[in-house]
């Protein structure tokens, strides 16, 4: 979940930036073709990027020998218990971030039905309405009175649009929206919308693309010899009625954008390296996410009494560097800090948390005595996942010590870690603050 969260930021992210390039220095401009690639593959490269995993190399530093003091290993989250019965920090975030998961898997549920409903809809006007063909499009007639509007290689005009004045180059706009794919366009953007519909630059990438698809139209339209004035009088004059959004519809756009841009001067063959400033936001995103630093060898060793820490990276290809720490604890034997396969606790490390936070019990006696302070106990995730070697490392009090302690030893069993496919015993601290209101 937390890398999908992940893939979701920094996606949303690069889709931001790049929709205000646009809206700064390209939406203006009167290359529409130029500005319909930089949309399709800014939308592209921002699905890519989270995905993107390039290893950059650096050179072998000389290290010299160093005493490495190691106090807590694997240091959790602390969790707060509030001595007047109200588990916060655990219970707040847990809830907080259900939440939040619930209320954008219910965006997801209801843009996606949308947009299944959508398509069902045009299924429904195709199979129940005459179909027409005409040359490589189908015309299907609807009845009443509404704008043309095109999807994939369909048409649907109004049986009375052939006495609208100007019918000819209304069918003709649309024409041209299937000539040039834009239905492709528009389907990939409603996927999209589905997974990021809780990001406002996203809407203004969509808008962006859905004009510049009239843009297009109108451009070619007017291109075969159709004078601006009259085209922009039928666009003045045409009916707005019900739009099925996954559609190209004539009336799309604002009318008074669309005729502000037939106006506009075409634009200065200068101009286009605008598009630049957007290739160089590709490059500084990559740099910013894509990279991962990699050193070839890396090793440290540790002067602690009894554990050896040694750096490298697991695969010098395709992975960063690796730092495995094995210490030797009586009783229980070889543990490790860091391994191929972390320990999972059942649910996460937001249920770890919710489980301490409802389990811990603040003592009444500390409370009476205003005996606060934070807790760090050690642990170690045994070979069979058992909760084992349980202690205070650093305590406030022995009322506070030994509720801390009983919570620890009272986890259900985790899913044990594994090194190079071995199952072994790792070690873990995680402090418990203990406050009063």
């Amino acid at each position: 979940m937390i890398n999908f969260v992940n893939y979701l930021m920094v996606s949303g992210i690069s889709l931001s930036l790049f929709a205000g390039v646009y809206y700064l220095l390209l939406r203006k401009e009167t290359f529409f073709n130029v500005n319909r690639w930089y949309l399709l593959v800014s939308i592209g490269f921002s699905m890519l990027l989270p995905l993107l995993h390039i290893p950059f190399y650096t050179p072998d530093s000389i290290l010299l020998g160093e005493v490495t003091v190691t106090p807590y290993i694997n240091l959790l989250s602390a969790v707060t218990v509030y001595g007047n019965g109200l588990t916060q920090g655990a219970g707040q975030l847990v809830s907080t971030y259900r939440l939040i998961a619930y209320a954008y898997l219910l965006g997801v549920i209801f843009f996606g039905g949308k947009l299944l409903f959508q398509i069902c809809q045009i299924n429904r006007l195709i199979a129940s309405n005459r179909v027409v063909p005409e040359g490589n499009v189908k015309l299907v007639i609807l009845e009443g009175e509404l704008s043309p509007f095109s999807f994939l290689n369909y048409i649907f005009v109004s049986e009375n649009l052939h006495i609208t004045n100007g019918w000819e180059k209304m069918l003709e706009h649309e024409k041209q929206h299937i000539r040039q794919g834009h239905t492709f366009d528009v389907l990939i953007l409603e996927f999209i919308a589905v997974f990021q519909w809780f990001n406002p630059f996203y809407w203004l990438f969509r808008r962006a693309l859905r004009e510049n698809h009239e843009f297009l139209a109108d451009q070619a339209v007017i291109s075969q010899g159709t004078a601006p004035s009259w085209y922009k009088q039928i666009l003045i004059n045409q009916y707005v009625g019900d739009q099925i959004v996954v559609t190209n519809n004539f009336n799309y756009s604002l009318v008074k954008n669309r005729i502000q841009m037939i106006s506009r001067i075409k634009s200065r063959k200068i101009a286009i390296t605008k598009v630049l400033f957007g290739m160089l936001m590709a490059v500084c995103l990559t740099a910013v996410f894509a990279f991962d630093q990699q050193k070839s060898v890396e090793k440290q060793v540790s002067k602690d009494q009894n554990s050896t820490t040694i750096s490298k990276p697991e695969n010098s290809q395709n992975s960063g560097p690796k730092k495995i720490t094995i210490s030797f604890i009586p009783g229980i034997g070889k543990v490790y800090s860091q391994v191929e396969q972390m320990p999972e606790f059942p649910g996460g490390d937001s249920e770890l948390r919710n489980f301490i936070g409802k389990s811990v019990q603040y003592p009444t006696e500390a409370i009476k005595k205003g005996i606060k302070g934070k807790v760090f106990v050690s642990f170690v995730v045994s070979e069979d996942g058992a909760v084992t070697g349980a202690k205070i490392e650093r305590g406030v009090d022995p009322l506070l010590d030994a509720e801390a302690l009983r919570v620890v030893n009272a986890m259900p069993k985790w899913t044990p870690g594994k090194d190079k496919g071995k199952i072994v015993a790792v070690q873990y601290t995680i402090p418990i603050n203990f406050a009063l209101k």
